[in-house]
């Protein structure tokens, strides 16, 4: 079932970080040190989250169409991946941070899919803030693979579907608040498509590298600064 977001209390801001690649190669660094830097950044952002009502924060770190890039990028990408799991591990457990990866898992290393059931133990306690890192994602495939379960229920409601969702993708479903983009598209690109129905998007020109703390601060204030009709009419209008 959907998680309710209080306004401000209890934020799911999603962020297709986009723009690594481009950051590195505009500084005349190779694509793999944009993808570190934007590992770097997380840190950043992750810290800044809970002070700004965020509580669960799900960023697209690859995705399903990532494997179509060359095979030494994606290497250095899963690489890279790992190793950060395997560092912050121990610091989000302390800090009272939860980590879980969504999406398919199958085609993983070994070695990550360890990571990853490392991580996910260690820090399952954390309330502080939740992080969800979107790994071999996509939104239809797993949309796809619920409706191809969802046939055979017997319990024929949209809760019951949402369980199903949140099964293909190793995680309950979680409705997103706000989804911001960072290096100039303007497109979902196969993330999050149900829980995103109602989410109010926010698209910057800032590669994800430079995406800074304040950036967030500012994307959250332009959120507060929206009304959220969710199809009725706003209160003023409706008195």
């Amino acid at each position: 079932m959907y998680m309710n977001s209080p306004r401000g209390l209890s934020l799911h801001v999603a962020i297709i970080t986009d723009g690594n690649g481009r950051w590195a190669t505009s500084r005349g660094m190779p694509r793999s040190a944009g993808h570190r830097a934007g590992a770097e950044n997380l840190r950043r952002v992750a810290r800044a989250a809970p002070a700004l009502g965020i509580r669960t924060l799900t960023l697209y770190a690859f995705s399903a169409n990532n494997w179509q890039r060359p095979q030494m990028e994606v290497a250095a990408l899963l690489r890279l991946l790992q190793e950060y799991l395997t560092a912050e591990t121990k610091r989000c457990a302390e800090d009272g941070i939860r980590m879980t990866v969504i999406g398919r898992r199958d085609r993983l290393s070994p070695g990550l899919q360890n990571a990853i059931a490392a991580a996910e133990e260690a820090t399952a306690a954390g309330c502080e803030l939740h992080i969800r890192l979107a790994v071999d994602y996509s939104s239809r495939e797993a949309l796809f693979r619920a409706a191809r379960r969802f046939y055979k229920v017997t319990r024929i409601s949209r809760d019951s579907f949402e369980e199903i969702l949140g099964e293909a993708t190793h995680d309950a479903v979680r409705e997103v608040d706000l989804v911001i983009r960072t290096g100039g598209e303007q497109r979902l690109s196969d993330f999050l498509l149900w829980e995103s129905a109602y989410a109010e998007l926010y698209f910057t020109r800032k590669m994800w590298p430079e995406f800074s703390a304040e950036d967030l601060r500012e994307a959250i204030r332009e959120f507060h600064s929206r009304v959220r009709t969710f199809g009725r009419l706003p209160d003023a209008l409706a008195s």
